[in-house]
């Protein structure tokens, strides 16, 4: 069974608390150390001195011949071995061992050549003292790493939220949200502290409110260039009609027919930046779509229905969308080119170069043509404008054994 991981695990907020835990317990245990070792050496210190200077009071008794105290002996039994050898070696020592099950703190000196004196002192007490010093280190260190690590925690994720909050600004933003703002209430407020993440939201909404501003002018301009163009094209058609027959005729007309088409291709994808298009849904069998489609193109396409389906949908947005995919097949692609229906999802597909790299990662650019193609590059745009005006999702991708295939899926 896996356990499901929370939202946040892997985040800046669980490594920086993982940060903080290491370095406090880290801090604590080079604290707790440095106490232990000067307590122990303080109190260790001290029983030495005192079995030192009950040794030296021993060793005068024993040579003036008077009775050794309770805890003094030649040789007494629970002497460590490695102290009697120092002793007996000629040289004084202290070592803490266990006599009857209690700490003890022995000093042995030699006397009599080849045996030992030796004074052993009570270092029960010193022994708990340092336990207890152990325990309150590890409690005290215990409490201080929770204390830092909630505070800690605490201070992280204020931050990590402000971060979350403008990441998923600037995904609204760039999936075309430029409404979108992250509105740090410490931009607005002079007189709070200014930090990094309130000028990384700072500058984002600055962008955004460029951007939209560069965007909407761009806007603007195609709009008022396609409206002025097209009054002069309409009087530029009609009097072409008017000229005699014959090839220059015929150029003229083409020329024109060209001017018109993109003009009407720019108007169409003014309003499509507006955002303000509204479908008009009905019921529409993909499968005679398809075959409105191909008829009405005019082009050698075979249509292949695997498996046909009714959908709720706006007929004209949509022969629009698959119109411009066929025609961009036959102008940019070679034969056979095909439009298969398999269900909800609407495939073109030919047979030639495939599509550009750029189109299949970053999908349609305006007036952008590779190798010299002929056409503006706003057919692909409008069809992928109107696809998410559908609420479709177009994509771009090239065969394995060649040729440019475009998906529509439809909801």
């Amino acid at each position: 069974m896996r356990l499901a991981l929370p939202r946040w695990s892997g985040t800046l907020a669980v490594k920086a608390a993982v940060f903080i835990t290491v370095m406090c317990c880290a801090l604590a245990a080079l604290l707790g150390v440095l106490v232990h070792v000067s307590v122990t050496n303080q109190t260790v210190g001290e029983a030495r001195h005192l079995a030192l200077d009950r040794l030296k009071d021993a060793t005068e008794a024993y040579e003036a011949g008077d009775t050794l105290r309770w805890d003094a002996g030649v040789d007494p039994p629970g002497l460590p071995g490695s102290l009697r050898a120092l002793a007996v070696a000629g040289d004084r020592g202290t070592m803490v061992g266990v006599h009857r099950g209690r700490p003890t703190m022995w000093a042995a000196g030699p006397v009599d050549g080849d045996r030992a004196l030796a004074v052993g002192v009570d270092y029960a007490q010193g022994a708990r003292t340092i336990a207890g010093l152990d325990r309150a280190i590890l409690w005290s260190s215990a409490l201080a790493i929770t204390a830092t690590l909630l505070v800690g925690a605490f201070a992280v994720t204020r931050v990590t939220k402000r971060l979350d909050t403008t990441a998923r600004v600037a995904r609204r933003i760039s999936a075309g949200d430029l409404d979108a703002r992250v509105g740090d209430p410490r931009t607005k407020d002079p007189s709070r502290p200014q930090d990094e993440v309130a000028a990384v939201a700072a500058a984002l909404d600055s962008m955004a409110g460029s951007l939209q501003g560069k965007l909407l002018s761009e806007q603007r301009f195609t709009a008022d260039v396609a409206h002025e163009l097209r009054t002069p094209l309409t009087g530029l058609h009609a009097a072409a009609e008017l000229l005699p027959p014959g090839r220059p005729t015929e150029l003229v007309r083409d020329r024109v027919a060209a001017l018109r088409t993109l003009t009407e291709d720019l108007l169409e994808i003014s309003r499509l930046d507006t955002g303000r298009e509204r479908v008009e849904l009905d019921a529409e069998r993909l499968g005679a779509v398809a075959e409105r489609v191909v008829r009405a193109s005019g082009t050698d396409t075979e249509v292949v229905v695997v498996r046909d389906l009714a959908v709720e949908t706006d007929r004209r947005r949509l022969e629009r969308v698959l119109g411009n995919l066929v025609a961009n097949a036959h102008r940019h692609g070679r034969g056979p080119v095909s439009l298969t229906v398999d269900g909800p999802v609407v495939t073109v597909r030919d047979h030639g170069d495939g599509f550009p790299q750029y189109l299949v990662e970053h999908g349609p650019q305006r007036f952008r043509t590779e190798g010299g193609a002929r056409g503006h590059g706003l057919g692909l745009t409008i069809a992928l404008g109107q696809a998410e005006v559908l609420g479709a999702r177009l994509s771009f991708s090239n065969a394995e054994d060649g040729g440019a295939v475009a998906k529509l899926t439809l909801r």
